[in-house]
């Protein structure tokens, strides 16, 4: 009898990390994600489904037991959960119309942290990064030199870049080129 070949997914840049100048880079382990779509009437069901709020206002977040949700637009959030949960099978039983579409190996995040995190990410990015204007919590899409990113604030110093695996090595070298700039 053969034996079946079996392939093994390595995450983009898996291992990645780099620090000085006060910010630090680390790639983050993978997460489920799921883009949500949905009109206001199923966003009750959804948040009872997903065991947490669904935010509902401009640049905010929630999260609950290792789940994120950020809101990208009036219909439209991007569901992290790095608890090992799966917010998609979570949300079919729902019956409001909404999409619920698995994107877990679409993107990679990575971790920028220390008292020159904002400026290492605003050497790419416009979003005005200091506390009053994107407190911790706040969430938003955006662009880091020429890609999309998402952008969520975890900490005052401390920030979780999303962006598209196939981007994903322009970004850490971008931001790991900004960070020696320091």
């Amino acid at each position: 009898m053969a034996k079946l070949a079996t392939a093994t997914r390595n995450p983009a840049l898996a291992g990645h990390s780099v620090g000085g100048h006060g910010v630090s880079l680390k790639v983050l382990e993978p997460a489920s994600r799921m883009s949500l779509r949905a009109r206001p009437a199923a966003v009750a069901a959804l948040s009872k489904a997903l065991g947490m709020a669904l935010p509902d206002k401009a640049k905010t977040s929630s999260n609950k037991s290792g789940r994120t949700a950020l809101w990208l637009g009036p219909d439209e959030w991007l569901v992290i959960d790095e608890a090992g949960g799966d917010p998609v099978a979570n949300c079919a039983s729902v019956k409001g119309l909404h999409s619920a579409v698995d994107v877990s190996h679409r993107n990679v995040a990575i971790a920028v942290t220390g008292p020159n995190a904002a400026a290492t990410i605003n050497a790419g990015c416009p979003q005005d990064l200091s506390l009053a204007a994107f407190p911790v919590g706040a969430a938003s899409r955006t662009v880091l030199g020429k890609v999309e990113m998402v952008l969520l604030r975890t900490g005052e110093e401390a920030f979780r870049v999303e962006c598209w695996r196939s981007f994903s090595d322009y970004v850490y070298g971008f931001l790991s080129e900004a960070a020696r700039d320091g």
